[in-house]
């Protein structure tokens, strides 16, 4: 069974840094691309971060350069380090794999960027 469990979000203030986690289990992890995306409150989803077997990574034009996503193999985890944060970067943020054409899903976790 495919799990997938967020942690680490949390309220920030502007210009601060989170890092998120996701622990999985059930799938081969080592062999699966990763992805973060997230959901504002009354906008869809959308895709932030991606990282393939190889290690290649991908990001969305909002937070190119102030994210990083990185994986660990031994462990089964991947993270979102989260950087410079704005208010526009609040949402609920999903661990994200697919396999065979089904998409998989943590349960989330909370980010909020507030003053």
């Amino acid at each position: 069974q495919v799990q997938l469990v967020e942690s680490g979000g949390g309220l920030m203030q502007p210009g601060g840094s989170l890092r998120l986690s996701c622990a999985t289990s059930g799938f081969m992890f080592s062999l699966s691309t990763m992805s973060w995306y997230r959901q504002a409150p009354g906008k869809e989803r959308e895709w932030v971060a991606k990282i393939d077997i190889l290690g290649s990574r991908d990001y969305s034009d909002s937070v190119k350069g102030r994210f990083t996503i990185s994986r660990d193999n031994a462990k089964n985890m991947v993270y979102l380090q989260m950087n410079s944060l704005n208010a526009e970067d609040t949402a609920v943020y999903y661990c994200n794999t697919r396999m065979r054409a089904a998409d998989y899903w943590g349960q989330g976790t909370q980010v909020t960027v507030s003053s």
